[in-house]
């Protein structure tokens, strides 16, 4: 199958990262659905860019959070481009707190989102992606680094991290890989707001290059996983943080 016949599906992929992801696919000649939740302004501009470039593309609304979110984004793929081929999960949020502190309701929507959202991303992919297949899910290099403050978030990344080991394994017989990209501080609006500069360079020191990443770092990873270069490459976590663990 060739890249042009081959469909993704990007959760969270109408900005930061998975804006980046959603236009670097489309640039390989993958007709790609953008899925988000509530940026419908932004999902439509990037559809928009893709479709101006001469991309295949539709939105998607879904909360992933819901159990029917991943499914509702599966049907969509399917009316539209005849099936799916490529699932990145991307979607995910981080609402920092010390555990004492932490609320049941903040514990809750992050588990919704960031495990089970990613849960039934992989339960769904395994299902219905056609063989040769790609699942690339979503951790953080904070995952290891043991942060006051990151317990909740980091726990959930880390849940992910071993359903991909597990699931690599047990759809591997259709050809298929699933993988995680572990990306370290990147420069997104989400990831600068409410950040003095001298923070922002203290964070950029900790890995050698001494700057923060870029979206499109991340999506060149993205793009290389999702590709069939990658076939033989599953079950692993690749901590795109430029060396910063």
């Amino acid at each position: 199958m060739t890249d042009s016949q081959r469909v993704a599906i990007v959760t969270g992929g109408s900005k930061g990262i998975g804006a980046a992801i959603s236009r670097r696919l489309a640039q390989h000649g993958i007709s790609v659905v953008v899925n988000y939740s509530r940026g419908r302004d932004e999902a439509e501009q990037v559809v928009a860019a893709i479709a101006a470039a001469g991309g295949r593309t539709i939105s998607a609304q879904a909360d992933l959070g819901a159990a029917e979110g991943v499914t509702t984004l599966f049907d969509a793929a399917e009316q539209a481009f005849g099936g799916v081929d490529i699932l990145v999960n991307n979607a995910g949020m981080m609402k920092l707190g010390a555990i004492a502190e932490v609320t049941d309701a903040d514990f809750d929507t992050q588990l919704a989102l960031n495990l089970g959202g990613v849960f039934r991303g992989m339960r769904e992919g395994a299902k219905r992606l056609r063989d040769g297949g790609r699942i690339i899910s979503f951790s953080s290099s904070v995952v290891g680094l043991y942060q006051p403050g990151y317990g909740v978030y980091a726990g959930t990344k880390a849940a992910v991290e071993a359903m991909t080991h597990i699931l690599a394994k047990e759809v591997a017989k259709r050809g298929i890989t699933a993988n995680v990209v572990a990306p370290g501080p990147v420069e997104t609006q989400l990831f600068l707001e409410g950040k003095a500069e001298a923070q922002l360079k203290a964070i950029a020191g900790m890995n050698p290059f001494g700057r923060l990443g870029q979206p499109d770092d991340i999506a060149q990873v993205v793009a290389f996983l999702a590709s069939p270069d990658s076939g033989w490459i599953s079950g692993q976590t690749i901590r795109a943080n430029g060396g910063m663990i």
